[in-house]
């Protein structure tokens, strides 16, 4: 087994969406960012590139690249897994954390963790997705940005071994 750890942050900006997990979440901002600045997937991707000694996702995604402009981050995401499966690793479990002022995130929260399943091809029991608030401290609690956080444990996926005959 692996384990890879990450943190991603991006701040909050007019004329943007906020997008979570591959949700689009009703308010009045957005993130900044090159792609969609989906801070969730963000983590997530890059606590399995980490698990797998693969380094950052900007090494893989850099922000100069235009094609990556205004991506979803489901797509980053589902490379990221295409790398993991080459490498013959499966989710184990995936542990997140959204540090968000404003919007709550309760409703949306079964929606988010199922793309994150869908596309890493888990269960939704392996995908857990949590939220806080910064209790109107530091800069999420004065509603400037949000940050996530996330533990991804990668197991070997199991192979068949037949006998000879």
């Amino acid at each position: 087994m692996r384990i890879g750890l990450s943190c991603d942050i991006h701040q909050f900006a007019q004329n943007r969406k906020l997008v979570l997990a591959g949700v689009e979440i009703e308010y009045e901002k957005g993130l900044l960012g090159h792609s969609d600045a989906d801070v969730l997937t963000h983590a997530i991707a890059e606590a399995i590139l980490g698990a797998l000694s693969l380094g950052d996702l900007g090494s893989f995604f850099p922000d100069s690249d235009p094609k990556y402009k205004d991506i979803s981050s489901l797509l980053l995401l589902a490379e990221v897994y295409r790398m993991m499966d080459e490498q013959g690793y499966q989710i184990g479990n995936i542990d997140s954390l959204v540090m968000i002022e404003e919007p709550k995130l309760a409703k949306y929260k079964t929606l988010m963790q199922k793309n994150i399943a869908d596309v890493l091809h888990c269960n939704l029991n392996q995908v857990c997705i949590k939220a806080t608030r910064g209790e109107r401290l530091g800069f999420v609690g004065r509603k400037e940005g949000v940050m996530a956080q996330a533990v991804v444990l990668l197991e070997e996926k199991e192979t068949i071994h037949y006998a000879k005959l």
